[in-house]
């Protein structure tokens, strides 16, 4: 973090007894501590940081963040300790607040999404769209920093540091506008607080991460903190009313005193009035406030028109001119592994992978797909092991409501026996046929495609590896699509 240090009241932080050391960086990995580092002690799922203050002190620590329990713990290091001590509440939304005054800059504008699916189609869309207006963007989220400046991300909403550290170098490197993904994850940990938005997104609501949050209304209210906690009063909120719950969020949304841009079918500001689908994309007629629009989206699925208004929406409640904003559709591309073309086969038939990791997600892109296929739908489904196991069934049960011809494989198995998860993915589509390695499944599945037909292989979308105990073996399957293929039409040398 460089040389560079700012005092502990420049930080926004009150230390008992009053100390204001000179803090010259901030970390939450006490294996990270530098003499005059702020060291936060957070809770966490199986151990408390707190343990790890005596460490902290060890290397150098000037200053702590903690809760009670933290300050507990260590309680007889720190006594022994000059370092300042600050203990509050909820740590995780102090070391955000701290982030973002420790790193300063941000792009001038700045939009989340969340909602169970679509985040990334929706900030990656926001970004085309800013991209082509002129505007040098960024979105950040499940495929890292993309657009005008580039970077990895180990996670959909990175932790308080290292996100401000992402934001302040996007903002030194010139960029105005990035759209950001919240997940429910990091709105729950506080990791957006601090982050200046001017407008944030809700897409939609359904069955996700309740491995994590146990029950719906707590899932639920993680994601309405993007709302009713992390947008300022006078940012506008954008709402899928289509959504069920698009009604709740409102609510939310007005009880603050934001502004309300809603978009969706039937009564909305910006309206889905009519879609027409073909083999390559689809046109849209759509109206603004009572005017109406039509346009061509050179994307594949239904649902992708409903990622497009919000997305729209989110640029439009960030200051641009809505017609401008319509002129850009045509040009817009498919985000990586979001209903994404992987292969042809000479026969004419459509390979496609998708994120689809949940049922409603798999049931969304099966549906979506059909209007734009002559011939018979093939779908590829899995589950990934240590996650919620209770969807495992009901992906099953999606693929095999909606497709024609159901493989059952492995997703991203993880510490779980992967013949375990095929069983319970299996019970909810009993007809479908069980192979388990992946390759072959894909093989299969291609194999099966005959003219007019198509293939959704779901599951794990953009990612370049499959989760295997403790291993991350290569595995990509757009590029398993185009082998496949490949092999099957005898284009290999």
């Amino acid at each position: 973090m460089g040389t560079r240090s700012k005092k502990l009241s420049q930080l926004a932080l009150t230390a008992r007894g009053g100390a204001n050391p000179d803090i010259t960086g901030l970390t939450v990995d006490s294996r990270e501590v530098k003499d005059g580092y702020l060291f936060a002690a957070l809770p966490g799922t199986r151990v408390h940081g707190g343990e790890f203050i005596q460490f902290a002190l060890r290397m150098g620590a000037s200053a702590i963040l903690t809760d009670a329990q933290g300050a507990d713990i260590a309680a007889d290091e720190l006594a022994a300790s000059d370092a300042a001590l600050i203990v509050v509440e909820d740590p995780r939304q102090a070391l955000a607040g701290c982030a973002a005054l420790w790193f300063g800059a941000q792009p001038q504008t700045i939009v989340a999404v969340t909602g169970t699916n679509g985040k990334t189609s929706v900030a990656t869309f926001v970004r085309q769209i800013w991209s082509e207006l002129g505007h040098a963007a960024v979105n950040l989220g499940t495929t890292g920093v993309e657009g005008a400046w580039t970077a990895p991300l180990a996670h959909t909403t990175p932790e308080p540091i290292t996100l401000h550290r992402c934001l302040a170098d996007a903002a030194n490197n010139g960029v105005t506008h990035a759209a950001m993904e919240a997940s429910s994850h990091g709105l729950e940990q506080r990791r957006l607080d601090g982050v200046h938005l001017t407008a944030a997104g809700f897409s939609n609501f359904t069955q996700d991460h309740l491995d994590y949050h146990e029950t719906f209304e707590a899932y639920f209210a993680a994601k309405a903190g993007l709302f009713d906690r992390v947008l300022p009063q006078d940012g506008t909120t954008v709402i899928n009313l289509s959504d069920p719950k698009g009604a709740q969020v409102r609510r939310i949304a007005e009880a603050r005193g934001q502004s309300v841009l809603s978009v969706g079918l039937g009564e909305a500001d910006l309206c889905l009035m009519n879609q027409r689908f073909d083999a390559t994309g689809q046109d849209l007629r759509f109206s603004w406030r009572g005017k109406t629009f039509l346009t061509r989206l050179n994307l594949i699925g239904g649902f992708q028109a409903e990622n497009i208004l919000l997305a729209c929406g989110l640029v439009i409640a960030a200051g641009d001119n809505p017609e401008r904003v319509f002129e850009t559709l045509p040009h817009l591309t498919t985000v990586r592994g979001r209903m994404q073309l992987a292969a042809t086969r000479d026969n004419g038939a459509a390979v496609f992978v998708d994120y689809a990791h949940t049922p409603d997600a798999v049931a969304t892109a099966l549906k979506a797909l059909r209007p734009h296929v002559m011939g018979r739908l093939i779908a590829i489904v899995g589950a990934g092991g240590d996650r919620d196991a209770g969807k495992r069934p009901l992906m099953g049960a999606a693929a095999a409501n909606h497709a024609d011809i159901v493989f059952v494989t492995d997703d991203n198995p993880r510490s779980e026996d992967p013949a375990t998860i095929r069983a319970a993915v299996m019970k909810g589509a009993p007809d479908a046929t069980e192979v388990g390695d992946r390759a072959e499944a894909i093989l299969r599945g291609i194999d099966a495609l005959q003219p007019g037909d198509a293939l959704l292989i779901a599951g794990k979308g953009h990612e370049t590896g499959q989760i295997v105990g403790d291993q991350v073996l290569p595995f990509d399957d757009v590029e398993q699509a185009s082998i496949s293929v490949a092999a099957l039409d005898g284009r290999v040398a």
